[in-house]
């Protein structure tokens, strides 16, 4: 199946991806890697907003499991996620692509708030926009505040840059022959339960009819690749 062009994107990261092969936290290797591959797709005329995860560092609702408050726990993940993403402005701004940080929690000192008009005319200026501390509320995922945040800005897409290279009918690393979709329906992804992103973040781009595009992002250079329609990736939508 050809894949539509897409001109914005919101790419989704989750913070387990910034350890590289460490345990836990950030890997400056890993970070400057993923800038490299951020880089090549605003080189090719794409523009860019992110959203990264925290869970390198704290996952909210790991830490409720173990008797924390939920709501406490959360906002924990969120300050985690301002940390990640002041890594990749660094790691971005190193290799030339000026970035800003704007945060749901606000924190004068260290970057922006969250001001969706200021956002819109940074990426109109050629700059990077990334997006920290989620919704800025408990009980939301970083899922649905990078759902939230290309709704905000008008993204042609959401690219969901995960380990695996795209969504499968069961985890591929537990069961080897699990089927990969080429195109799925937001509706087949709910009713079935497919972990894309949790349901609150599938339910806001089905309604706002913003496709999900799941690929490999551990793999060198693929971001371009699936941006040029090549590479290996799922793409959800309301048409599947």
């Amino acid at each position: 199946m050809s894949r539509p062009s897409f001109k914005r994107i919101l790419l989704k990261l989750s913070g387990e991806v910034l350890m590289g092969d460490q345990p836990f936290g950030i890997n400056p290797e890993t970070v400057a890697r993923m800038a490299q591959e951020v880089k090549a797709a605003k080189d090719a005329g794409f523009e860019l907003c992110l959203v990264i995860g925290g869970g390198n560092i704290f996952r909210g609702m790991a830490g409720a499991a173990k008797g924390m408050d939920r709501a406490q726990a959360d906002y924990m993940g969120m300050l985690a996620t301002v940390m990640n993403a002041l890594a990749m402005q660094n790691a971005l701004e190193q290799l030339g692509v000026d970035t800003r940080v704007q945060s749901a929690i606000q924190m004068d000192q260290v970057c922006e708030p969250v001001i969706r008009r200021r956002a819109e005319r940074h990426i109109q200026k050629g700059r990077v926009v990334i997006f920290a501390a989620g919704v800025g509320s408990p009980y939301f995922t970083t899922d649905s505040g990078a759902a939230l945040r290309a709704a905000e800005m008008k993204c042609d897409a959401l690219f969901k840059g995960t380990s695996v290279d795209g969504v499968y009918d069961a985890d591929p690393k537990l069961v080897p022959d699990a089927k990969r979709y080429d195109s799925v329906g937001f509706d087949t992804v709910l009713s079935d339960n497919l972990k894309v992103m949790d349901a609150s973040a599938v339910a806001l781009c089905r309604d706002n009819n913003i496709p999900i595009v799941v690929f490999s992002i551990r793999e060198e250079g693929n971001l371009a690749r699936v941006l040029a329609g090549e590479g290996t990736a799922t793409i959800v939508t309301n048409q599947a």
